[in-house]
């Protein structure tokens, strides 16, 4: 009897069934949730004043050229592990495993800090609803949120994704409540009355304040490639990655920017600055407060602390599928690729982001929000950032026949502008983080995930102790008439590399 041809569940263990819609819920969770909301007073004092709002405007810039970077690259090589996938088809060909390799790496330390971030915040604003609340208290708090979190992606992805489309709409009632609420009190002189020398453009303390503010400014857009993450889950990748990005990019930048704005208007920005101030903790809140008083306040800080929760829930969903199809190649330790039986989600991958993030989430409680966020950028720069600026030519040139259902607009000017974006947040890393060294420990951990790579390659004999392997599947496939678009069910699936 013949054997019959695998289906793509039982042939990868994915199953697409996240739409369009879905998708974009995914990525502005996971980009606005807490965000905006705890960053608005770090954007001021690296600014030093109202002109704080360029910061906002630069990272959307530098967010859009990098997602159109992220739409090519999700488009045509939609597998799951997003950044993975990019660089192990880029990069195999002169030096083998070792960037997808240094790409996990990285990621299971730079996802669960931002991650941390986001419970950060949570025990900021829940600060404004339980002033008593001592150190020991909110340390307990944010590890019993991480644990509550990881339970909720303890199911099936389409279960998930209907309650990320929840939580979505919660993030979004609380946005438009503390828009609508700065906007009826706001001053224009308060919001656009700057301090002396604010643009003085030939001053390198603005050079300074503006690398710090495009730093948490991007990161506030961070999450744009979540659902690039669960390539190997979107329905019909080819269009639905790509519209999905630049929707949420779009769209929280209208937000963000009428947020920043509107509060700036309500809250004089030196309050801001003040550590004793709830405008300094809980910025979205004193506007409730000031523009309706207590009760609404504390109704919206509630919806906030909701947001917060969805964010971190999109994040983990996506990173848990990082280290899936490394180790399904065969790229990391083989466990982190065991779907759990019955709801098909990496196990070890989910749990070890929650231990992760609650690390990183002890280590920011006990430092600063700022330090944790330069932290976290640096070794996402290094990695993963920069190296798919260079992925998208590599690609062109070494798979010219790869299907690009999207190929990104205006080529190679958004790939130049993210490049020039990143360096700036790189270059003056340790400037604005004094005494942290966050370049030196970007460095480290990359030095240190090398060492791992060598003694990991010699163990399982590849390149640079034995041949390079050369996995085309998605060009295969493209070859075969059966790109991405062509099947929105279809996925290459693991293939036999070829030695070289």
């Amino acid at each position: 009897m013949a054997e019959t041809e695998p289906q793509p569940e039982q042939r990868v263990g994915f199953v697409r069934r996240i739409g369009l819609f879905q998708a974009t819920a995914i990525n502005m969770s996971q980009m606005c949730g807490i965000g905006p909301f705890v960053t608005i007073p770090l954007m001021v004092a690296a600014f030093g004043g109202p002109q704080a709002v360029i910061g906002f405007v630069a990272g959307a810039v530098l967010a859009l050229a990098d997602g159109l970077i992220w739409a090519e690259l999700g488009a045509s090589l939609p597998g799951a592990g997003g950044s993975y996938v990019y660089l192990r088809q880029a990069f195999q060909y002169r030096t083998g495993k070792l960037m997808p390799f240094l790409f996990v790496w990285t990621a299971m330390l730079f996802i669960p800090l931002g991650m941390s971030t986001g419970i950060i915040g949570f025990v900021q604003y829940l600060g404004y609803l339980w002033p008593d609340m001592t150190q020991a208290q909110g340390d307990v708090t944010g590890l019993v949120v991480i644990a509550l979190i990881v339970g909720l992606l303890w199911r099936r992805v389409e279960y998930i994704a209907k309650l990320t489309v929840v939580l979505w709409c919660v993030m979004i009632t609380s946005v438009v409540l503390v828009i609508l609420a700065a906007f009826t009190h706001f001053s224009p002189e308060r919001a656009f009355t700057y301090p002396a020398g604010a643009f003085e453009l030939t001053s390198n303390h603005f050079w300074i304040g503006f690398a710090a503010g495009l730093t948490i400014g991007i990161y506030d857009y961070l999450g744009y490639n979540t659902a690039a993450y669960l390539g190997a889950e979107i329905k019909n990748p080819g269009r639905t990655l790509p519209r999905a990005i630049v929707y949420s990019i779009l769209g929280i930048m209208s937000i963000y920017l009428l947020l920043q704005i509107g509060t700036l208007g309500v809250i004089d920005w030196k309050q801001m600055l003040d550590p004793a101030s709830t405008a300094s903790s809980s910025v979205a809140s004193a506007v409730l407060e000031e523009a309706w008083g207590k009760a609404a306040a504390n109704t919206v800080t509630v919806l906030i602390l909701i947001t917060a929760v969805a964010s971190v829930l999109a994040g983990l969903l996506g990173g848990s599928r990082v280290p899936f199809d490394a180790a399904r190649d065969k790229v990391f330790f083989r466990p982190f690729g065991r779907l759990h039986p019955r709801h098909r989600f990496p196990v070890l991958g989910l749990v070890s982001m929650g231990v992760l993030t609650s690390v990183g989430f002890l280590i920011g409680r006990h430092t600063d929000l700022a330090t944790l966020i330069q932290l976290l950028t640096t070794v996402m720069v290094i990695v993963q950032a920069l190296a798919q600026v260079l992925a998208v030519t590599v690609l062109r040139r070494r798979q010219p026949a790869l299907r690009r259902p999207y190929r990104m607009w205006l080529y190679p000017l958004p790939s130049l502008v993210a490049l020039v974006g990143w360096l700036v947040i790189y270059g003056y890393a340790d400037e604005n983080s004094p005494g942290r060294h966050p370049i030196e420990w970007s460095l480290a951990w990359v030095a240190a995930g090398c060492a791992a790579f060598l003694l990991w390659a010699r163990y399982e004999k590849v390149w640079p102790f034995g041949p390079r392997e050369i996995s085309e599947e998605y060009l295969r496939a493209s070859e075969a008439g059966a790109g991405p678009d062509a099947d929105p069910e279809a996925d290459p699936g693991p293939k036999e590399p070829t030695p070289v």
